[in-house]
């Protein structure tokens, strides 16, 4: 008995120990019991759904939903078709921002091209703006009343070119707009290995005469497939669970499906939200699978002192970077540019003043109209400036974005100190995984479970803040916790223990010597969250209605037809994360393309 009562005492003696049984009993309830409640909900009947249609009760359980969905004559329609086209746009959605970004990468790492630093840092503002953003500058672009019977684009205003509506709806631009928004992301994950990567192999291939060809199918291309493989990964599990893209550009997909089957189709619903999870576990398993059987590309040599960069000739170092000038001018500064014009429009999609050259025709009423008036094409509401829906949506917004960034960035922080002290421990890599697993899982997913986790007869937080701060703070957990465990194993623990011989606390060894250390990694790990939580839609679409932040309130005044007070939230959206993420880069040195091209 003595024995297990030391046993105890130093085990809590660990604070390394004591964290990790905290947060692991935490996040075992908070990943697995909105698992269990959904699953819940896909056998429970729903009074006024087509459960209690098919099975003439108002309560108790059935597997209706499950032969419904599989097998009925809207099969196709509900459930394989959606999954089809998940499917295929999360595999374009890989193919197109890997090659992109990874091409980008190779040319800013390894090349001599010209306009490096410029084109690094604006090439990240697709992935730092919301995910819609591009989905909507491809409407404005593109869509005419010919085609689509919708309002003329910007090219069918001014030319009269009409696209065809593949091009404007469906597959390949959702593919598109969500590969140019993720191909940022693949640049930082690859660009990063071809910074750091080891070039004696690649010297050692060239001065034995190896075919440029043979270098990198056979040496680069194994060295950076780590990077690849990751990529690949957490973009597949992200596309999947898009909302915004696919709505905005009329694909049917899981996400989309969801939304539309929930009032009628309850538990069906639940159930495309339960394949959207099974994906994510599956992903989190082939990339453990991944790591075990990864192959080791490090070599018995030093690191050679410099990279060889190709040479892409006098001229085309300058033509390259003017490409991708051009290239990067349309995806990040043009969008900014559309969305401040569009709010300046009369009426959606007359650009007539760009022919007529008469600026007459443009309006100021969209945002400085301060009195209720519905004549002027306002429907009663105030100007953007005057509008207490958007201002309080606003402020909701950055108070959501603070807590989650705040709660999830100190909890990723103690989680990844812990699992780095106890590495070996399988506890520790228990409570990695379950911290890492909400991001592998689509957000609409993710959403979904907490809501029916948290709006029922028992505990209701539907449209409350605190429901908001749960779902943000678990879904955003992995990024404070992968930023600090991979700091936090570079830390010899010698430091730590010199500490303990002098008799310090652990808060006054962490203040003063872990945090100081990695600071740049640590406020990354708070900023991570609180920028994404200030673009998300899918995650929070269903937890409060539309109004009560930026991205529903969006959503809302689309509806509505209001597209200029549209434009001006998503306008006021990327210039609040574009100036929160330039503070932080001014006030800690760092910034995503740090260390590649940046």
């Amino acid at each position: 008995m003595g024995i297990l009562k030391n046993r105890i005492r130093t085990f809590f003696s660990k604070p390394q120990n004591v964290i990790l049984l905290i947060f692991g009993i935490m996040l075992t309830f908070s990943t697995v019991a909105p698992v269990i409640a959904i699953i819940k909900d896909t056998l429970q009947i729903h009074p006024g759904t087509i459960d209690q249609h098919l099975t003439g009760k108002a309560s108790g359980y059935s597997i209706v939903n499950y032969t419904d969905l599989f097998t009925s004559k809207l099969a196709m329609s509900n459930l394989w078709k959606p999954l089809l086209n998940t499917m295929l746009l999360a595999v374009l959605t890989c193919i197109i921002s890997i090659l992109y970004g990874g091409f980008f990468a190779f040319l800013i790492t390894r090349t001599n091209m010209k306009f490096k630093k410029y084109l690094s840092s604006i090439f990240i503002f697709p992935y730092i703006m919301p995910q819609w953003t591009l989905a909507v500058v491809w409407q404005n672009m593109f869509n005419s009343n010919a085609v689509l019977g919708t309002s003329d684009g910007l090219i069918a205003s001014l030319t009269g070119i009409t696209f065809p509506k593949w091009w404007c709806q469906g597959l390949f631009p959702s593919a598109v707009v969500l590969g140019l928004h993720y191909a940022p992301f693949a640049y930082i994950m690859i660009g990063g290995i071809f910074k750091n990567m080891d070039a004696n192999l690649e010297e050692a291939a060239t001065i034995l005469d190896t075919p440029k060809w043979k270098i990198m199918t056979m040496i680069t291309l194994p060295m950076i497939t780590p990077a690849i493989l990751n990529t690949i990964l957490l973009v597949f599990g992200s596309a999947m669970g898009s909302y915004p893209v696919p709505h905005y550009l009329g694909l049917t997909t899981l996400s989309t499906k969801y939304i539309s089957l929930n009032s009628k189709y309850t538990g069906e619903a639940s159930i495309l939200a339960i394949i959207m999870m099974v994906f994510g576990i599956m992903i989190l398993g082939i990339n453990q699978l991944s790591l075990r059987s990864r192959k080791n590309y490090t070599t018995v040599t030093g690191k050679s002192g410099q990279l060889s960069k190709i040479n892409i000739g006098k001229i085309g170092k300058y033509v390259v970077g003017a490409v991708f000038a051009v290239l990067t001018f349309f995806t990040s500064i043009w969008p900014i540019m559309l969305f401040a014009l569009e709010t300046f429009l009369p009426n959606p999609g007359d650009y007539s003043f760009l022919y007529t050259h008469d600026f007459s025709n443009l309006t100021t009423k969209w945002w400085l109209t301060s009195e209720n008036v519905t004549e002027n094409g306002l429907y009663g509401q105030f100007g953007i400036l005057h509008n207490p829906t958007i201002w309080k949506a606003f402020w909701g917004t950055l108070l959501l974005a603070f807590a989650c960034a705040a709660i999830a960035g100190t909890i990723g922080t103690l989680i990844g100190y812990a699992v780095a002290k106890n590495r070996r421990s399988k506890w520790a890599a228990y409570v990695n995984n379950m911290a890492f697993l909400p991001y592998l899982m689509p957000s609409i997913a993710v959403g979904a479970a907490f809501f029916i986790l948290f709006s029922n007869e028992h505990i209701n937080l539907f449209n409350t803040y605190y429901l908001l701060i749960i779902a943000g703070v678990i879904k955003y957990i992995p990024f404070a916790s992968r930023a600090s465990l991979n700091s936090m194993l570079q830390i010899s623990n010698e430091l730590e223990e010199a500490a303990i011989i002098q008799n310090t606390g652990w808060f006054k060894r962490m203040v003063r010597i872990i945090i100081p250390i990695q600071k740049s990694s640590i406020i990354s790990g708070f900023s991570l969250p609180f920028m994404t939580c200030l673009r998300e839609l899918s995650l929070f679409l269903l937890l409060c209605t539309q109004g009560f932040i930026l991205s529903t309130t969006l959503d809302y005044f689309d509806e509505m037809g209001l597209y200029a007070f549209s434009s001006a939230i998503n306008l006021i959206l990327i210039v609040t994360i574009l100036f929160f993420n330039t503070l932080a880069d001014k006030l800690t040195g760092s910034s995503l393309d740090n260390g590649i091209g940046g």
